[in-house]
């Protein structure tokens, strides 16, 4: 078995994990592969079996499995390094709240001994894909979590026209707007008070940040429909996020955002479920009278 290591490399809680899972792997020969600012940097801090480690930027399609250590941003920029691979990511948890990134850190060797021994089961995760009418090119036009757009240096609201399949459904004087996949409900989206969503639903969500009208709420519709933006703004341009990834953008130039022609597969321990993850990481459902009433 093949593994690529990617992560954090500035989080301390990262680094620590890293050598946990470098001996794990190792004595169980797994074949490593390590993402290269890792590498150089083992390599430089003298590890004692750097030769029997390859480089991710060498060898990325032998991988089997990859591994994202950090937070949820370490695993979307992991998951913009897999593409359309097939590669399946485990994320290992250095962050903070950590739903991408669910494996904690007292827990890293039962996911990797589980994964070992093939006992795990991958979710299907639909990517957006994003397209601008000006043929502005994006370095990696995919987004697992969410595209939004947004005023640009200004307190002044943008208005945002959104139409589907050709008919328009509103014009959003916001803030901003944000498109966003199952995945993505529980990230940016939840914030502005959008649904939370499981992550098989094949749905998409349309919520406005800050939205000018009080009538105006989040909007769930098939993810085999095909979304337009136009955007004005007084300062003539405005800001486009892939997964935090950002683009400034003319006024005039319309946008296309529709489902990518594939998916990111996720690894997910067999006894772990998403509602558990709410529960754990949102306190979802919790209810401080039943706890009270315990007592």
């Amino acid at each position: 078995m093949t593994i690529a290591v990617f992560g954090n490399l500035y989080r301390a809680q990262a680094v620590l994990q890293l050598n946990i899972i470098l001996d794990f792997l190792l004595e169980h020969q797994v074949e490593i592969l390590l993402d290269g600012e890792w590498y150089e940097n083992l390599k430089n801090g003298g590890f004692k079996n750097i030769e029997k480690i390859g480089r991710v930027p060498d060898r990325l399609q032998e991988a089997d499995m990859a591994l994202s250590i950090g937070g949820d941003g370490t695993f979307l920029s992991t998951a913009a390094r897999i593409g359309s691979t097939g590669i399946p990511i485990l994320g290992v948890n250095a962050g903070r709240l950590g739903f991408l990134a669910d494996v904690p850190g007292d827990e890293i060797i039962r996911a990797l001994n589980a994964v070992i021994h093939g006992n795990y089961r991958i979710e299907k995760r639909t990517l957006l894909e994003i397209n601008a009418s000006d043929g502005t090119a994006f370095d990696y036009p995919y987004a697992l979590n969410e595209i939004s757009v947004s005023k640009q240096d200004t307190s002044s609201m943008i208005s945002v026209t959104a139409s589907v399949n050709g008919d328009k459904i509103n014009t959003y004087q916001a803030d901003g707007l944000i498109i966003s996949t199952p995945t993505g409900s529980t990230a940016y989206s939840m914030s502005v008070g959008g649904p939370l969503v499981v992550p098989q639903a094949e749905n998409f969500i349309i919520s406005p940040v800050a939205s000018h009208s009080m009538t105006v709420r989040p909007l769930i519709i098939p993810d085999s429909w095909v979304i337009d933006l136009e955007v004005i703004s007084r300062t003539r341009s405005f800001l486009v996020s892939l997964d935090g990834r950002s683009k400034v953008l003319e006024q005039g130039t319309k946008l296309k955002i529709s489902r990518a022609g594939f998916v990111i597969n996720v690894v997910k321990q067999p006894d772990q479920t998403f509602f558990d993850t709410l529960k754990n990481k949102l306190m979802w459902g919790a209810d401080r009278r039943i706890d009270d009433l315990s007592l």
